[in-house]
């Protein structure tokens, strides 16, 4: 039998188990993980894949022998990101019995940990990973918030003329924090027309909850500015069992660059 790290061979665990849990966390993901719904994929390229290609170099000072110079290739290491939880092996069993409402809450909370935590790198980056965000990156000056969100649309349509005016074409995609989300997706404007879809008109492109986001940001979506490199993509694996539980973890591996700061605009918020 062929193992790999995620050592799912040595859980007790039956494939009807295994289905449940892999199913409720490409549900619960698919949903949480706004960040990819935006910027470009890459992989996966497996769990040995190490780091990024930044295509520079660095110079090497010094050489073994006369007469010789030498550069250093640059490269962004890659990030493993692990959320933990628990299953009960009682609710396992009951599943396996044919159980059609298993508790799986745990796992759901780790999705949406792990999720928030590519979000967050994505947008606002993690300087102890290596990895500059879209926000910090942005040399545009942020949007400033308002609190009546039936302006909403002119601080998208302010957002995306910026874009426009430094040359960075369309379509456009809005990435919302929850607060933002919550208030775009309940408010109607004058005549009761959806605020949500007045958006997309400006935007051309789509509205995505991504939560973890601290505001929204405008971006474009004409592709090759925002490159996001998967290792490893989420997977769950095993780490160890008891008489009670079986303690499992989401995992993943990946590296995020902007290439072209200028493709996106934050705008902020107190929430």
């Amino acid at each position: 039998m062929t193992m790999n790290h995620l050592l799912r061979e040595h859980a007790p665990i039956s494939d009807a188990g295994w289905k449940a849990l892999d199913d409720e966390a490409r549900d619960r993901l698919s949903v949480a993980l706004g960040a990819r719904k935006l910027i470009d994929f890459a992989g996966p390229l497996g769990w040995d894949y190490s780091a990024t290609n930044l295509g520079r170099v660095s110079p090497v000072s010094g050489s073994p022998t006369e007469g010789i110079t030498a550069a250093k290739r640059r490269v962004l290491p890659l990030v493993e990101v692990r959320a933990d939880f628990t299953v009960s092996r009682n609710e396992l069993l009951d599943n396996d019995r044919g159980a059609a409402d298993m508790d799986l809450s745990e796992l759901d909370e780790a999705a949406l940990r792990i999720a928030s935590a590519e979000n967050v790198a994505v947008f606002h980056g993690w300087e102890q990973a290596g990895i500059t965000g879209i926000t910090g990156a942005a040399p545009h000056t942020p949007v400033p918030r308002v609190d009546d969100f039936s302006d909403y649309p002119k601080r998208v349509a302010k957002a995306v003329s910026v874009l426009l005016k430094s040359g960075i074409s369309g379509p456009f995609g809005l990435a919302l924090g929850p607060g933002h989300y919550t208030a775009v997706i309940e408010s109607a404007e004058r005549g009761g027309y959806l605020l949500a879809e007045h958006l997309r008109k400006i935007l051309g492109g789509p509205i995505v909850w991504a939560p973890g986001v601290k505001g929204a940001v405008v971006m474009s979506l004409r592709g090759g500015d925002f490159l996001f490199e998967s290792g490893q993509d989420l997977s769950i694996g095993y780490s160890h069992h008891d008489a009670e539980d079986v303690h499992l973890y989401i995992e993943q591996s990946f590296s995020f660059r902007v290439a072209t700061p200028e493709a996106a605009i934050h705008l902020t918020s107190s929430y």
